[in-house]
């Protein structure tokens, strides 16, 4: 038994409020922006950041993405999706900072079944990433390559 959710079972409409939330650590911060070789004194330099706009370090943008993406995994794709096929409409409208405690939200905005493989079918998520305040932090739509079902009987399969 797979713990994500088969094609079949995602519906346009649905949305998942994710319960894995995360209070972000300068470690965090840290560790992910080193280990993609992100330079940027943004997120590395305290002196440098308190003279930007911000007025403080702010966190890789590209761990908040994958956070809002990642706490999704367990709820939805775990064990049923075959792959991402792209990341499109990725926005940050609020920077993060060390202290901010992120939460995810996942809608299901689209789906259609595979024009080449019966065995499977293409979703597309809408995740949204909110820090504490309930401010928006990250919205990115995701295409998915997720497993059918062979169990289930969608419409289409029905005779």
């Amino acid at each position: 038994m797979t713990a994500g959710k088969f094609y079949e079972e995602l519906i346009v409409g649905d949305i998942y409020e994710h319960p894995i939330t995360r209070t972000v650590t300068e470690t965090d911060n840290l560790l992910f922006t080193t280990l993609t070789h992100n330079t940027q004194p943004l997120h590395l330099d305290e002196e440098f950041g308190k003279s930007s706009i911000h007025g403080s370090i702010i966190v890789n943008s590209i761990f908040t993405m994958a956070f809002a993406v990642g706490v999704s995994v367990s709820d939805l794709t775990l064990g049923t999706t075959l792959g991402n096929l792209g990341f499109d409409e990725i926005i940050f409208p609020a920077p993060v900072r060390i202290g901010d405690t992120l939460r995810g939200v996942t809608e299901v905005v689209g789906k259609r079944e595979s024009k080449s493989k019966p065995d499977r079918g293409i979703v597309w998520f809408e995740h949204r990433g909110y820090n504490q305040k309930g401010e928006l932090v990250v919205k990115a739509k995701r295409a998915a390559l997720m497993a059918k079902n062979k169990q289930i009987k969608s419409p289409q399969n029905i005779s």
